[in-house]
Formats: C-alpha cells, structure tokens, sequence
C-alpha cells in the first residue's frame, strides 16, 4: 500500500477541499488522462485498486503514471472511546484531490484500450472522473 516513508509530523489537521487544482492539471507524461471532477481523498488502497485495474487491462502494454501519492495521514480513535484523551492514532493515507487534478496518465496504447483502461479504473475511485487525450479540448464523463 502507498504511503510515505517518513514524515515530519505523524498527524496533520484535516483541512478544507475548496477550490480547484492549480497544479498537476494538464497532462505532463501521457497521452490519455484521468481529471478529477470532483473534490475528494484518494486512500492509498483506491489508488492502488485503480492501478492494478488499468496495468491488467493494458496487459503490461504501454506505460502508466500516477500523479497522486497519499501523503496526509488520517487518524481514528477506536470505537467507544470516551472523549478527552487526545487525538487517535493515524490509521490510513489518503491523497487531497481537487477538481480538474490528473490523477492517471496513460501512453503508448490506442485510445480505445486507453479509455476502457480509464474506465475501469474510475470505478474503484469514490468521485466523478473525466477521460481527457493530449491536444484535444473536453473529454468523456467517465
């Protein structure tokens, strides 16, 4: 499972998911994208499911990149905790997504295989996604 090696704070505030993406929203490696529509966390087990998802479709074909990396860290009390006693401990990462962020990169593949690829894998991640191909405005609601 993803997640950082070392940090320099194990906890870290929860934060707020306005905005759009103001970085990582253009396709950088690939010539098909998967955009985020919406504002989301990613968990690092998503990430990994939409991965392995996209790589069997592809059959090792071509080459993919992910441009998310679960580097916040979540944290929990365990159940029936009382209150007071402080802050749990972290229990999984996840990746701060926003609206218009590429979170796959696709190459060396045809675009059909690439949108199928594309396709399966948005249904592993919990938000709305777009198909988007190098030198072509819009792109298909996946």
């Amino acid at each position: 499972m993803l997640m950082p090696r070392r940090t320099k704070y194990r906890k870290q505030q929860r934060g707020r998911l306005k905005g759009k993406s103001m970085r990582g929203n253009k396709l950088a490696f690939g010539d098909y994208g998967m955009k985020a529509l919406e504002p989301a966390w990613i968990t690092g087990q998503q990430i990994e499911a939409a991965r392995v998802a996209i790589t069997r479709y592809l059959k090792r074909a071509g080459k993919v990149w992910i441009n998310i990396f679960p580097d916040k860290p979540v944290t929990k009390r365990p159940p029936e905790t009382r209150m007071g006693k402080g802050k749990g401990n972290p229990e999984y990462w996840v990746a701060v997504v926003k609206p218009g962020r590429i979170m796959f990169e696709v190459a060396g593949v045809p675009e059909e295989a690439a949108f199928r690829a594309m396709q399966l894998a948005a249904r592993k991640l919990p938000i709305k996604t777009k198909f988007v191909v190098r030198g072509r405005e819009g792109g298909y609601v996946l």
